[in-house]
């Protein structure tokens, strides 16, 4: 059994925000996984056959990351991605930043 590396996966993290943060199919479908683990209540959940459609290479840093998710029980936070994750929901869910509704009880 391979043995799980933090450095390995903090590493593979941050190469997929990189992705997200560009404008591409890739970079929907990684935001979409990054943005379940933020929140996926609010910001949806992850498609894993997304990781069929994009590239071997950012599949596998996927799955490096949520072997890092599932070992360690923590959010992005937990490794200074808060800014960064932030600005994934308003780059990709902007409807979570409209303003409310005038005229609601």
């Amino acid at each position: 059994m391979p043995v799980f590396d933090d450095d390995d996966a903090i590493s593979a993290l941050d190469r997929l925000v990189v992705i997200a943060q560009s404008d591409t199919g890739q970079a929907r479908r990684v935001a979409n996984f990054l943005l379940a683990w933020w929140n996926a209540a609010d910001c949806g959940g992850f498609d894993f056959t997304d990781l069929w459609n994009v590239d071997r290479a950012i599949a596998d840093d996927s799955l490096a990351v949520a072997r890092l998710i599932a070992a360690r029980n923590e959010y992005p936070t937990a490794y200074g991605y808060g800014a960064q994750f932030a600005q994934l929901v308003k780059d990709w869910r902007p409807r979570l930043f409209a303003p409310a509704e005038a005229g609601r009880a």
